[in-house]
């Protein structure tokens, strides 16, 4: 596994500074100290109980680059459902958000091969330039 960098959304990067070549394609596959990857977010919550094996089909099956899995203070999806936490109860059904990110044709399968442990529509995916030192090497697979 490699050091990746810093990500960056796509939209947000309007150039890459001192490491890019003039006129080069920023939706080329590698530039100077970019990679172009695809961002994944998936949107669960504690009571959905998939985690553990979601994570497990990330890192040992799918060996995706990075991965983080974030739990929310509240959130709410469709059902209009509020989950939330206060002080005085510590609720079990926070909403989670795991996001990862690998070489956009790796995430295309990575998010095939997911929707088996997660609902429709709970997934979503966007490019992202990865800015990492030009000797950074991602492996491919």
């Amino acid at each position: 596994m490699t050091k990746p960098g810093f990500v960056h959304q796509q939209e947000d990067v309007k150039t890459l500074g001192s490491g890019s070549k003039p006129g080069s394609d920023p939706g080329s596959e590698r530039e100077h100290g970019v990679i172009s990857a695809t961002m994944v977010r998936v949107y669960l919550t504690e009571s959905d109980h998939g985690l553990k094996p979601l994570l497990k089909c990330l890192h040992d099956e799918l060996g995706v680059l990075g991965a983080t899995v974030t739990r929310g203070v509240a959130g709410f999806g469709a059902s209009g459902v509020v989950h939330s936490a206060g002080l005085v109860d510590l609720s079990t059904d926070l909403p989670l958000v795991l996001e990862f990110f690998d070489r956009p044709d790796r995430a295309r399968i990575a998010i095939e091969r997911i929707k088996d442990f997660v609902e429709p529509g709970h997934v979503v995916s966007w490019s992202v330039r990865v800015e990492c030192d030009d000797d950074v090497q991602v492996s491919p697979g």
